[in-house]
Formats: C-alpha cells, structure tokens, sequence
C-alpha cells in the first residue's frame, strides 16, 4: 500500500466539474484581478469569519506583513509570538523592521499564554499568536493580557481556517486576523492566496492599498509597498471550495479519531483543547526514536511529514539574532512527526498506517 503524506488531485467529479465552471466564468468575462467574484468571495469570507471586512491578498505571508504594515509596525517595536512556525510568520515580522520576541509552546504546540507577561516591554506592540496544526491558541487569554497590557493581536490563522473556540471561529478575535489558502490547507486555492480579516474600516482602506503597490484609486503611491493582490480565478475557485469546507473538516476529524483511538499510548497523541474544534490541518504525534520510525514508515510506503523541524529563531537567516529560551521548541521538533490525514483517507489506510506504527515499537 503506498499512502502519500498530501493528495492535491481533484478526484471528487462533482467538485472538479464545479472548479472548471468557475474558471470557465472568468475566462469569459476576463476580469482577472478584482472581477465579480473576488468581491463576492471577500464578502462570504468575511460573513463566515464573522467580520466586518474581508480583503483577499496573495499568499498567507503577505496577510501577515500586510496586517503588521497597516498597523505601522516597524523598526524599534517588538511582536511577541511563537517560535513554531513556518518561516514565513518571523519573516512578516522582520520585513516590516520589527523584532520578533519568542515565547516558548505549551504540550499543545501553541504558544504558551501563560508565558507572554513576562515578555512584554516598553517596546511591544502586538502579539502575533499562531494556530499550529488546526487548533487554536487560548485566545481567550492573549485577548485579556493584550487588553490589560494596551497591546494588538493580530492572529495568524494560516493552519486553522475553520477551527473554533467556544463558538467563535478562528479569525474572529484579532484586532486583525491572517489566512493562508495555498494547496495545502484544508480550505485551498490552486496556487497561493490569503485573506486578511478585520472589523476597522481604516484598517480595511489602508490593506486595500497596501494591497496594491500603496496606491490610492490605483494611481497615487501613499505607502511603499509591493504587489499583494488576489486574482480572480483563485477567488472564483475558493468560493466552490467553501461550499465543501465542512465536509472536508468533518472527514478530517474522524480520521484524526481513528488515529487517537488506534494510537494512544503508543505515540503522543494530539489533545484538542477544552471548547475548541481541531480542524487538524496537520495530524501530528510526538514519537521517540522519530527519524527511525519515520525511516521505518517510508519501507512500508506510508509518506509522512515534519512540520518544522527548525524553530524560526535558528533558521540560518536569524540563528544568534534573536533571544530565545524555548527548551520545550527544542524538545518538540525533534519528536514532530505528521500523519498522512488526507479527507479521504480510507479507515483500512489508517489502519495500515496505526498497525506499522505499533510494529515499529513492539520490535
């Protein structure tokens, strides 16, 4: 049995019947930057996220510098976050001018609340909280200690569109809250896009022309930036996917309850978090022995994943930069180990993939 970590293909007929018609609508009107339904999907976007404002942008990573940006975020100011990310979080952070301050994860492999106190200064101005693998920060806390401390959150939602806690979904809590839709994320695209959500209509304006090189109406540059926009055929595409969300979340659930039920005790199994909904972009076990049982899966044909082995701090472009006592970090990457957790898997793939695991230690 082989069993890849992703299978992007669009094997649902109905879906990729659906997907060329949305392409198809476009190629007719030929409004392939900021056409009908990029508006729409702005707006059912913001409906589902329970904001105000949606605007769309071209990648995850332009989200969170985008956000930083309309925030005036830059040289002299700090941005507390986690340091287990993709690159792309500490690099939003950087580009802006900004340093980033990291504070170590908690067993969940989010940041830990109960740590950011003590690591905000005079200069800290947002708390930039990263929902790892689907599940959600307590973002009941980072809003209270923001709100105490006079501090924004901006939240990068990039792993957890679709996740809640206690009712609110991911996305509904920063001041400004940042998506990625790239072909990994269990609501995709089919190539880069993102979304930046937020309540304030300046804030709005400003990402609206932050979006597009700083240009007011198009035509006059009142903020340096760059090319942030999301074209229309990614928009038409995203709003079909919507559609399919929650069955897509609902799949991924039970295959993540198979593999907790299967696996505990042998590997550390995730725990979703009281009042949260795991969305599980990532089914991912902390395993002993991880290289060897990772080693061992790929002879039986079962591909996984580690995500990330780095802790942003010590990529090469930052390692002796930035202070960081993250020894719980340290601990974790070297037992991260990701599951195959397509949708679709079938529960006999699951299986297979549980039984060698528990070959692998009972040898």
């Amino acid at each position: 049995m082989k069993i890849p970590y992703r299978d992007l293909r669009v094997k649902n007929p109905r879906l990729r019947s659906e997907l060329l018609a949305a392409v198809e609508g476009v190629l007719s009107h030929g409004r392939f930057i900021f056409g009908p339904e990029h508006e729409k999907f702005e707006a059912e976007i913001a409906r589902y996220s329970s904001r105000r404002h949606c605007v769309g942008v071209s990648s995850g990573t332009d989200a969170v510098y985008l956000a930083l940006r309309a925030l005036n975020i830059g040289q002299g100011d700090e941005v507390i976050t986690t340091p287990l990310s993709w690159i792309a979080t500490v690099n939003a952070v950087t580009l802006t001018g900004a340093t980033p301050v990291f504070v170590d994860i908690g067993p969940d492999l989010n940041i830990n609340v109960e740590l950011i106190e003590s690591a905000i200064t005079t200069r800290t101005k947002v708390i930039l909280p990263v929902h790892f693998t689907g599940q959600m920060c307590n973002m009941r806390r980072i809003m209270e200690i923001a709100k105490n401390r006079d501090l924004v959150v901006v939240e990068d939602g990039a792993q957890a569109f679709g996740a809640a806690q206690d009712g609110a979904v991911c996305g509904s809590f920063g001041k400004l809250s940042c998506f990625s839709m790239n072909p990994m994320k269990v609501y995709n695209a089919f190539g880069e896009a993102g979304v930046v959500l937020t309540d304030d209509e300046d804030l709005r304006d400003k990402l609206v022309s932050l979006r597009y090189n700083g240009t007011i109406n198009k035509q006059n540059c009142h903020y340096p930036s760059l090319n942030g926009r999301l074209d229309t055929i990614q928009a038409a595409m995203l709003l079909v996917n919507l559609n399919y969300l929650e069955e897509k979340i609902e799949g991924r659930r039970a295959i993540a309850a198979l593999y907790s039920r299967q696996l505990r005790g042998v590997v550390q199994c995730p725990v979703e978090q009281p009042g949260n909904r795991h969305i599980y972009y990532a089914y991912t076990v902390l395993a002993d022995r991880r290289d060897e049982l990772m080693r061992y899966l790929a002879s039986k044909g079962i591909e996984t994943q580690i995500q990330h082995p780095i802790p942003m701090p010590y990529h090469a472009a930052y390692k002796g930069k930035f202070k960081a006592d993250i020894p719980v970090c340290e601990g974790a990457v070297n037992r991260i180990l990701c599951l195959p957790n397509q949708e679709d898997l079938k529960p006999e793939e699951v299986e297979y993939v549980c039984s060698h695991i528990r070959e692998f230690y009972n040898n």
